[in-house]
């Protein structure tokens, strides 16, 4: 198998190199700190043939955790201080029984490295593969596992799953009735309740005018009390004045969710294609625009194809050459009429 660069792009300032060679190798050559994010899918323990014997085939879990954690260890070598790194990984069933693989996988990540795990984000398939189980239901979701190097991490919430909230109906009369109520058979004291009836007007006043969507009321000896939170937070609200109100903005809350078919793509031989869907807004969540996206699985190239749409550069790597034309000839697709270069093509 020949190594190197086979195909490689500028446009705009940004740059496209698809590397077909051994991650570990390919990883000891990029320069430290010089990656944003990192997102890819390794091979699954056992799951899928590949075409050739490596990552994936191993004959134990903890084989082919090792090998993965020491390609991980290379990636974070690339990171910049305030990088992210997402992997997905699907699990393995044996007699019956789930092994839990990525989460052994994240499981030793936050043992062997000093790493934060912020979000274990689930993908949701909305076109799940159908098999007719008759004692375990069909498995519709993976993990995509946020880890950070530090806690000044990039991250532009606002950016994720972009979407405008419908505009609410016109608030009733009945508006706060309820906390209302709740209020007058509280066991706060009179000039607690009567802060809180005020506090309730003023935000009933606000949801009127549109100022915010729309609120929640938490009361002392009614609701659940807040755990953990710090001075100045809802815990303490609620301790020293029997109440706290939680305003909410028009803004569709960001939850750790993401929910996108199964992709194919006619005449590519890879098993398990990467949503570009999914791959786009965890760029546009963790990665600043003009940033640097790696790949070591490249697989069919989703990733790169994200990056292009979404204005960032990228570098995939790919054991396989027959996966790395392929995923050459996607960005070429992308970018449709614009001039694309010979390609360096090492055989």
């Amino acid at each position: 198998m020949n190594s190197g660069v086979i195909y490689s792009h500028r446009l705009n300032g940004l740059e496209y190199r698809v590397i077909c060679g051994d991650s570990d190798a390919e990883l000891s050559l990029l320069a430290p700190r010089s990656v944003d994010l990192a997102v890819t899918s390794p091979p699954y323990f056992q799951q899928r043939e590949y075409g050739a014997a490596g990552l994936g085939n191993e004959a134990t879990v903890e084989q082919y955790l090792d090998s993965i954690v020491t390609t991980f260890a290379k990636i974070v070598r690339v990171m910049k201080p305030t990088g992210n790194i997402v992997y997905n990984m699907g699990d393995k069933i044996v007699d019956g029984s789930l092994l839990l693989v990525p989460y052994q996988f994240a499981l030793q990540v936050l043992g062997d490295f000093n790493l934060r795990l912020v979000n274990d984000i689930t993908w949701v398939k909305s076109n799940p593969t159908p098999h007719q189980f008759s004692r375990r239901l069909i498995a519709s979701t993976e993990p995509f596992f946020h880890f950070a190097l530090n806690r000044d991490y990039y991250y532009d919430r606002k950016a994720f799953q972009r979407s405008k909230r419908k505009r609410p109906s016109k608030p009733t009369s009945k508006l706060g009735a309820k906390y209302r109520e709740l209020i007058d058979s509280s066991d706060l004291s009179d000039s607690e309740k009567n802060g809180a009836h005020q506090a309730l007007d003023e935000v009933v006043d606000d949801v009127r005018r549109g100022k915010i969507h729309s609120f929640r009321m938490k009361i002392r000896g009614i609701h659940a009390p807040a755990y953990g939170g710090q001075e100045g937070g809802r815990k303490m609200r609620i301790e020293r004045y029997g109440f706290t109100i939680i305003r909410i903005s028009g803004e569709p809350l960001k939850r750790d969710v993401i929910e996108n078919p199964v992709e194919s793509l006619p005449g590519n031989d890879h098993p398990a294609v990467f949503p570009v869907k999914v791959i786009r807004e965890l760029i546009r969540l963790l990665c600043p625009k003009g940033g640097m996206v790696l790949d070591p699985y490249l697989g069919s190239g989703s990733t790169m194809v994200a990056a292009l749409q979404e204005g960032r550069s990228c570098i995939g790597i790919d054991i396989s050459r027959d996966y790395c034309v392929d995923a050459q000839e996607r960005v070429r697709n992308t970018l449709g009429e614009i001039p694309v270069p010979a390609m360096e093509r090492l055989l």
